[in-house]
Formats: C-alpha cells, structure tokens, sequence
C-alpha cells in the first residue's frame, strides 16, 4: 500500500486540531503551500522536513513512508507448524456478517491479522480484505492459509502505532490488538481509522482492558506491559458520535501459550452514521 504524504499531513494535522493557516504560520510558508501538499500536488521541501515533524508530533521518517517495523516476540511463538491462536474465526466475525452480509463487495481491513484466521474467514464469505500485522512469521502463515483456502487477501506488514490509512473501507475488524497503541497515539489513530471509514461502515473490535483482580497474561510481550492499559469503557468516547450496535465487556478463560490465564474484553460494533 503506497504511503501518501499529503493525506499524513492531513490526517495528523486534523488529529491535532490545526488549521491549514495554522500550520502555515508554524513553518513561515503560504496556506496555498499546505493545501498543495495535502491534494497532492506538491511536496514539501526537505529543509522544511524537520520542523513539519515536530509540529505535527512524528518523525521524518514518518512522514516520508519509511517504517522500520518492530521485530515483536511473536516472531518467535508463530514459527511452529501449527498455528498460536488456532483457525477458528473470532466471533465478532459472524457480528459483521450480520450487520454487513456480502451482498455487496465490501472492503475489510484487518488491524493485527496474526496468522490470518479471520481474514481467510472473511475472504472466503465474499468480503474484500487486507490486512497487516507486526510480525512477518505471522503473515507467512497468514498467505499459505489462504493459498489452503484458495481465497485473496492484501497481507502486509505494518506497526499498529505507525500506520495511517490512505483508502477507505465500510469495514474494520481488530481482535486483542489495540492494547499495543501508546496512549498518545491512541486518539490519533482511532480519529485516522473513522476519516477512512464510508458512511453506515463499522468498527468491530475486541480490545483488552484492565482489572486489579485479573493478572498480566503469561505470554504478554514486554511491550504490552510497558503500555498503560485500556480501562472499561474507554472506547465509548472515541465513538461518542457513531451508533452502537454492541458494547459488553466479558471475563473469560485463555490457554495462549500452552498456560491457563484470565483476561477482560470490552467488545464493541459500531456504525458511521450522518452528521
């Protein structure tokens, strides 16, 4: 997927609530010149590179595509020939498949696809799907599932925390990923995912949230203890503006890792809706 400059600047400089003319002032150029960058009918200057970067809170490498994705301990726990979290689709699938049946060629994104069950699901019932995730032994296993299944899915490598989206989808699907977003960049991201949603799309997700009487899971990765954890009902304020359809949280049972442990799940469905 091509990264494209102008809809970054854009997408953060919204995130962030600056105005073009704002940001003009910022970096001493006319609002004609980030209006340009933002359409895509120019760039901008290198020199001026540095400077955007800190306004707009990223990096340089950021902003000109480059993404040194994070080499994660699941590297590690996917190299088996069988398959860490199973085929078995998450049920927050067959949730889309009732609010969105593929009647219609809907397109699907997949934030954190793992191994790839529930793309290959989706894939097979109709949907038009990409995905990504961190770990590129993950996403081997995810392209030979599908090569089994004789299905299409865009499966490429990205970093939850660096990725911004730059085409639309009525559907985006994330199972136990969210918890890996820094809390600064959580707002952003999530602003960035409804920008890139069509009117009545939806948001199905499955994210972990803490409890005091509930441990840390044996098989957490070093960065997702160093994360401050989602707390109940956190999500409901990124989507204030957008109709739900479901919202529970749920303690169940895991045996990820081979080792019994508790965790806590807010699940959520929710539709784009007019203003």
């Amino acid at each position: 997927m091509n990264h494209n400059i102008g809809t970054f600047i854009a997408t953060k400089r919204k995130a962030l609530g600056i105005t073009q003319q704002k940001l003009a002032e910022q970096l001493n150029v006319s609002f004609q010149a980030v209006s340009k960058w933002e359409n895509g009918t120019t760039v901008p200057d290198t020199l001026l590179l540095a400077q955007l970067a800190a306004v707009l809170q990223t990096s340089v490498d950021t902003i000109v595509g480059y993404k040194a994705v994070p080499i994660t301990e699941y590297e590690k726990k996917y190299e088996g020939r069988e398959y860490y979290w199973g085929i078995t689709p998450n049920r927050l699938c067959y949730e889309i498949m009732k609010l969105k049946p593929p009647v219609n060629s809907y397109k699907v994104l997949d934030i954190g696809c793992g191994e790839g069950k529930d793309a290959v699901f989706l894939a097979k019932n109709g949907y038009i799907v990409s995905a990504f995730d961190a770990a590129e032994k993950g996403l081997e296993k995810a392209r030979e599932l599908a090569r089994l299944h004789h299905v299409d899915v865009n499966f490429f490598q990205a970093d939850i925390n660096e990725y911004e989206l730059s085409d639309e989808y009525d559907i985006i699907f994330s199972s136990g990923v969210f918890h890996y977003l820094t809390p600064n960049r959580r707002e952003i991201f999530i602003h960035n995912l409804k920008e890139h949603t069509t009117m009545h799309g939806i948001h199905a997700l499955n994210v972990f949230v803490a409890k005091p009487f509930i441990e840390a899971a044996p098989d957490s990765e070093e960065a997702e203890l160093r994360n401050e954890p989602w707390y109940s009902g956190e999500m409901m304020r990124y989507y204030h503006d957008w109709i739900f359809h479901k919202y529970e949280e749920e303690i169940f049972d895991c045996n990820s890792g081979g080792i019994p442990h508790k965790h806590c799940m807010n699940r959520m469905v929710a539709e784009k809706l007019p203003d």
